[in-house]
Order: structure tokens, then C-alpha cells, then sequence
């Protein structure tokens, strides 16, 4: 844990200790909830694991002069299997299955094709490599305008595809691990030219499952599907120091029917982080991100949320229901970033069953989060926020305040509903809330809300009943023989 100058409004040792406890049970828990892969039987080359669709053909890394020794590059193997494999990404075809053995395997950015389930070994782990040289420049995403970073083009993520349709990244709890020191170091002394890729990113995709991994120190945002629908994320564990910049969890982007559970997050950005462009490029892009699920996520982040909405929203976040969220040493729960220039909407958030422990604050929204892509926004791109709620929340060891909610000046955020929300101060403070610029309800909220929230009314905040789409993917036990015989 990096050394931390002292800060007069940080939580005291008591919930510090408390934090750190429940950490090592959150992970215990997230570890045992995993839907791992059933093992070969004994003395056999057939495994199994569990995916939406499966193969009918399988291939190992070895098979095209992978080396998994930790030094030797395999940026050409994993782009010769894959391209081989894109044989069977027909609908015909009957898609093909890469399996990664036990190994460290080095290898620069590679793309996936369609019909097809990246698999890894519960030994293997896919390490990126440090020569920048094999990270390709690519264009910056059309509804941002520029790279996230810096001005033009960006490096290519780890594992990425676009226009792809039926993709499985999977495993036994196999390792991805961006080895993302170098990365921050570069970033922090500006000495890189073009944004940093992330570890995970398809675009332009339909249908998307990731499960059963761990992802190791990404060099920025470890999960980026962008303009794609039908995805699930589910049992994935997201491990990065604290300190490390921008190593957002997952990050939905312009994308549809979501699906984000049974998740295990430590980072230094936010844990899940829904976008859709950024100022006069979103606008222009206009797709927005919406019927997003999230449940029985646990996340930490001292210095971000466990659920940011923005700040890029200028596509539009619409229909977000989470439930059931655990966050231990956490900067705050809800964040909705936005500002004058972006434009659209933030609107029906659904949140409920959140337990907090350590938070600088519970709730938070910005209506003047400062920073765009360049000075050509839109003075008049004015966000609409509307119909918020939260709702069944406990947090414990709030060392700030128990939210702060500041809108748009004339363009108030509207329809937010808070019910049944305690939020242990681990100090008095004379003003506990922080409102400018909004209006809602709410009840049985201690302490009490500020007035422009002391509307009543029945004592629930609405939280949708029916059932989405994407809930009802379920996945089937998949057999493949394992290239050489082994497990």
C-alpha cells in the first residue's frame, strides 16, 4: 500500500482496520461465488466449462509456436491462431475455441474474430508485453473525437475485435495481466504521444461473454466494450493498485443490454464507469448507453466510485439498475458526472441494497465536471439528470459528508428519490448534505437530507419489475478435449 501524505478528514484507524477485514472477506466471497469451470475427469484430455454457445473446434496456442515461458514474444501466434481459427467464424462454421495452456505468455495487442471463445488454463497467464514498439496507433473512437489522454489517435488495446458477433473470453480463473507500471510511469511523466490502450476492448460487437478471469494492472481501463449490445460480464476478478491512473473496472460505452455480476474490483478509478462520448462528438455520434444491470458487485477505490454515470455522456445513460453493491474503502457510491457541453440525459437510475464501509461520501453529482476534448463544445448542450433513486443503502465510517449533490444552475437536476439511507458519520458535521441545484424526495434518511429533498412521499423509490433481455442469456456446460492431453 503506497505511503499517503496525512489528511485531517481521513477515516480514523477503527474503520481503516474494519476495512481491511471485510476486504479479505469480500475477496473470500468473490473468489468462492465464482462459476468455475468443472475439472477433467481423471485420466482423461476432456474438460469442461460453461459459455453461451459451444465449439466444434479447438486449437492450443502451442499448436502455433506459442512459448509460454514469460520472455519469448507470442504476438504472432496468437495472431496466426486466430486468423486460422477465423475459418470456422461462419454461421456454418460452428466456431472454434483458442486454448491458452498453462504459461506466461508474452505477446503485444491481437484481435478476435467471430464464433469464437478465448479459453485460458487456470495456470495460464497472458502477459503484455513491454515493447511499446508492438502496441499498433490506432484511431481515436469517433464519439470522442481524440484519444481519452491525449489529442489524436490511441495505442490498441491488449485484446480487442470489431464487428464481431458471439465472442467468449473465458477461463478456469486464468490471469490477464497488463503489466501497466510502465504504462502509469509514462503517463505520469507525460511522456507518452497517444493514449494508453486498455486490456479488453470489442467494438461494434453483438454479443459479448467475459467471465472467469482475473485481470492484473491494466495499463488504463481493463474492460471497454464500446457501440455494442448483449454483453455480460460475470465473475470476474479486477485487481490494480490503488494509485494507478485511470484503471477503471468496466466501462460500457454507447452500448445496450448489459449485463455486470458477481464482480471483484480494486482499483484506482472507478469500479464500473458507464459512457457514451464526450461533448460535441457524443452528440453527434448519438448512441447512447442504456439497460444496464449491475448486481453483487464488490468494489474498492479510495479515490473513485463504485458506479460512475459520465463524465463523457453526451449519447445519452438511460434505464441503469443496480443492486446489491459492496464497497469497502471507497470514494463514493453513486457518482453522475457531467456538465454545460455535453448535452443528452442522465436519466432512470435505479440503485438499492448497497452496504458502505469507509466512504469519503455516499452520493454524489456534478454539473460541473471540467474536462472536454477541445474548446468547440456547445455552450447551449445543456445534460438533462432525472428520475434518480436510491434506495436501502447502510454505509458506515462516511468521513466527508453523507453526499453532495450540485446541478446545473436553471437547468436543476430533477426526480430524485431517496429512501431507507443511513450514513454513519464518523464525525459531526454541521451540514451533512451539500445541495445546490436539484430537487426530489425522500424518506426515513438519516441524517436528514437537505430541503430541497424533504419532499415526501409513500416510502419506496420506484425500481423496475420487469425483466430485461439480457437476463435471460443463460449459459450450457461445454466439453472440448484438451490440446496434448492435459488439464
Amino acid at each position: 500500500m503506497a505511503l499517503r501524505t496525512l489528511d485531517l478528514d481521513a477515516p480514523p484507524l477503527l474503520h481503516i482496520l474494519r476495512s481491511l477485514c471485510l476486504l479479505v472477506l469480500a475477496a473470500s466471497a468473490a473468489v468462492s461465488g465464482r462459476h468455475h469451470a468443472p475439472s477433467p475427469a481423471h485420466g482423461t484430455g476432456q474438460s469442461m466449462y460453461l459459455a453461451p454457445a459451444c465449439r466444434a473446434h479447438t486449437a492450443s496456442l502451442a499448436d502455433f509456436g506459442g512459448v509460454g515461458d514469460g520472455t519469448t514474444s507470442n504476438t504472432a501466434a496468437f495472431r496466426s491462431a486466430v486468423d486460422h481459427l477465423s475459418q470456422y467464424s461462419g454461421e456454418d462454421g460452428g466456431g472454434a475455441m483458442l486454448y491458452v495452456p498453462a504459461g506466461k505468455w508474452l505477446t503485444g495487442p491481437f484481435n478476435l474474430t467471430s464464433h469464437f471463445t478465448l479459453f485460458l488454463h487456470s495456470d495460464a497467464v497472458i502477459l503484455a508485453s513491454q515493447d511499446i514498439n508492438e502496441w499498433p496507433i490506432i484511431d481515436p473512437l469517433p464519439s470522442y473525437g481524440r484519444g481519452r489522454d491525449k489529442i489524436g489517435g490511441r495505442f490498441a488495446s491488449l485484446i480487442g475485435g470489431s464487428n464481431l458477433t458471439d465472442v467468449v473470453i473465458t477461463g478456469n480463473n486464468g490471469t490477464i495481466d497488463g503489466q501497466g507500471a510502465m504504462w502509469w510511469s509514462k503517463f505520469h511523466k507525460n511522456q507518452l504521444k497517444y493514449t494508453r490502450g486498455y486490456l479488453i476492448e470489442l467494438m461494434h460487437s453483438e454479443t459479448i461473454y467475459i467471465s472467469n478471469l482475473t485481470l492484473l494492472n491494466s495499463p488504463a481501463w481493463n474492460i471497454h466494450p464500446v457501440y455494442s449490445s448483449n454483453i455480460v460480464v460475470q465473475g470476474i476478478t479486477i485487481l490494480a493498485p490503488t494509485n494507478s491512473p485511470n484503471t477503471d473496472g468496466i466501462n460500457p460505452d454507447s452500448c445496450s443490454h448489459v449485463r455486470i455480476e458477481d464482480c471483484y474490483i480494486v482499483s484506482g478509478d472507478d469500479c464500473v464507469a458507464i459512457k457514451s462520448g464526450w461533448d460535441e462528438y457524443g452528440i453527434s455520434y448519438g448512441m447512447p448507453s442504456q439497460h444496464i444491470v449491475i448486481r453483487r458487485l464488490t468494489c474498492v477505490s479510495p479515490t473513485s466510485a463504485v458506479i460512475a454515470l459520465g463524465s463523457e455522456m453526451s449519447g445519452g445513460i438511460q434505464d441503469v439498475r443496480a443492486e446489491d453493491i459492496t464497497a469497502i474503502n471507497t470514494e463514493s457510491a453513486v457518482r453522475i458526472k457531467t456538465a454545460v457541453g455535453r448535452g443528452a440525459y442522465v436519466k432512470d437510475v435505479f440503485v438499492r441494497g448497497m452496504t458502505l464501509t469507509t466512504m469519503k461520501r455516499v452520493f454524489w453529482m456534478t454539473g460541473n465536471y471540467k474536462s472536454h476534448p477541445d474548446d468547440k463544445y456547445d455552450p447551449n448542450a445543456i445534460p438533462v439528470v432525472d428520475n434518480i433513486s436510491y434506495q436501502d443503502v447502510v454505509a458506515t465510517g462516511v468521513y466527508k459528508e453523507a453526499a453532495r449533490l450540485e446541478g446545473i444552475q436553471g437547468a436543476p437536476f430533477r426526480g430524485i428519490c431517496v429512501a431507507n439511507v443511513t450514513a454513519e458519520l464518523s464525525k459531526s458535521r454541521k451540514y451533512p448534505w451539500t445541495c445546490a441545484d436539484v430537487e426530489g424526495v425522500s424518506v426515513n434518511v438519516s441524517p436528514a437530507p437537505c430541503e430541497p429533498l424533504q419532499g415526501t412521499h409513500n416510502g419506496a423509490c420506484p425500481f423496475p419489475t420487469d425483466t430485461l433481455p439480457i437476463d435471460q442469456v443463460t449459459v450450457q456446460q461445454c466439453a472440448y478435449d484438451v490440446p496434448g492431453g492435459g488439464n
